[in-house]
């Protein structure tokens, strides 16, 4: 990829962005161990932070955290996903391409799940973890993110390594996915999951799409019934308003708005619905919308 240089400048550099995620924090040295190992291919290459605040071992947030975000960067982008619990284990390393152009180097965990079902992947190669990986670091074996993901995604992004050369074919069937459900309408009411959380603010954000929604027939001002459960429990039942924007709710007031993948989801205006009803995010977590009756909202 090549970047066009800022007005003024006729050079062009031959390097793409480079974007890290992790589940490491920023409380130790291990993110700037891997800055370290990039710049030290080659100190011009621009690398970025998606987060390193995934919790701890979850390869689902990864996942969704990756689809959030890869598809509004440019083609070319490299992307660098470790939230490795597997590190030093059988489980393999991938690069992988991606209908849209983008390159994520990760473990072959579960991590491009979502990347895979939303954008689509061309192509998938494999990583040797004892060939290709920062010298002198064949004895390591708990610090993938460094020795491995890192340098292998610096050298793609500045040139200097092909993504053919990442190494063989690696079969896309035999990519290790994650069980990813999907929203269905029965009669009047649709059946969904709580996927992840809008982290800051506690917004529920749920594999409902919008166009799914849509078939409710609910025009925004009116009211949704949101029922919550987890596993057999039920843990909320209200009548909130379809919002356009939290604007369109009162402070404190309860929501039900299109989020910015375009799926339903569900917040209080100014402050957390995940805290204020003790609402978590998974398999287990189940949602369900329904146009409310007319004697609630008239």
């Amino acid at each position: 990829m090549t970047i066009q240089s800022p007005p003024g400048d006729n050079e062009t550099m031959n390097t793409a962005s480079l974007v890290f995620q992790t589940d490491f924090g920023t409380g130790d040295g291990a993110v700037s161990a891997m800055y370290g190992v990039a710049n030290s291919i080659d100190p011009t290459l621009r690398i970025f932070d998606l987060t390193h605040d995934i919790p701890q071992y979850n390869v689902w947030e990864a996942s969704y955290r990756l689809i959030q975000t890869v598809q509004f960067w440019p083609a070319g982008t490299v992307f660098v996903s470790v939230v490795d619990p597997g590190v030093g284990s059988d489980r393999k390393s991938v690069a992988v391409k991606t209908k849209t152009g983008h390159i994520i180097i990760t473990p072959d965990n579960g991590t491009v799940t979502h990347v895979h079902r939303w954008l689509g992947i061309t192509e998938a190669r494999l990583i040797n973890e004892m060939k290709t990986r920062l010298p002198h670091s064949e004895r390591s074996h708990t610090f993938h993110g460094r020795d491995v993901y890192a340098y292998v995604g610096a050298k793609i992004a500045s040139g200097q390594l092909s993504f053919e050369q990442t190494g063989p074919v690696h079969p896309q069937e035999d990519l290790v996915m994650l069980p990813v459900a999907k929203a269905f309408r029965e009669k009047d009411t649709i059946h969904g999951q709580i996927d992840v959380l809008d982290v800051r603010f506690g917004s529920l954000w749920t594999n409902v799409p919008l166009d799914l929604f849509a078939e409710l027939d609910i025009p925004y001002g009116q009211r949704v019934e949101v029922e919550i459960r987890n596993d057999t429990r039920a843990v909320y039942q209200n009548f909130l308003v379809y919002a356009r924007s939290f604007a369109d709710a009162n402070v404190g007031e309860s929501l039900v708005y299109v989020n910015s993948l375009h799926n339903m989801a569900v917040a209080i205006n100014q402050g957390s619905f995940a805290h204020a009803y003790n609402i978590g995010t998974g398999s287990t977590w189940k949602i369900q919308l329904r146009k409310a009756p007319k004697l609630v909202y008239e």
